[in-house]
């Protein structure tokens, strides 16, 4: 493998196809080009400018084999190529030049990152209520170490009241 450090500065022209998603993994983890990249011990850099200089037929081929020689299976895995090729399109100068051979995205949304959506903002969600909950249970339950120092509590009536002798009487 050979290290992006040992380049030419490769600039952020590859970020949107680096950091896109493959789909998610065994475990349910987001796999994004770079990592499943460097899950193939490829540098994902150099392998982003190749894929940039092929036309575009070999370079969704090139990726597809990559994408099928994923070490484990993507739990939500549409076809390799259709994968493939919706990355490509995000290549530097291929914008709308390569279109995918079968349809796998609808409303322009693929339907595996509406997946990663929806299950990100119900974590949120439910880690939001933990903390809100957190904090109420907080306030309304003080720690033993508060009790201890607070005053005792009195009853209605003052033992003191009762010693002192009324002159009254």
């Amino acid at each position: 493998m050979i290290h992006s450090a040992s380049l030419p500065k490769l600039g952020s022209e590859f970020d949107a196809f680096l950091f896109a998603p493959v789909g998610d993994d065994k475990n349910g983890m987001l796999l994004s080009v770079l990592s499943a990249l460097a899950r193939l011990d490829i540098d994902p850099w150099q392998e982003a400018a190749n894929l940039a200089r092929l036309p575009g037929s070999t370079a969704i081929e090139r990726l597809t084999t990559l994408i099928a020689a994923l070490p484990g299976r993507l739990a939500s895995r549409p076809d390799a190529e259709t994968i493939a090729a919706r990355l490509i399109a995000l290549l530097p100068g291929r914008a709308g030049s390569i279109a995918p051979s079968r349809s796998g995205i609808s409303g322009g949304v693929p339907a595996a990152n509406l997946q990663t959506v929806v299950r990100m903002v119900t974590f949120n969600l439910i880690l939001v209520a933990f903390m809100l909950g957190s904090q109420w249970l907080a306030t309304r339950h003080p720690s033993p170490a508060q009790v201890a120092e607070a005053p005792a509590a009195t009853s209605g009536t003052n033992p003191a009241q009762h010693l002192t002798p009324n002159p009254g009487q």
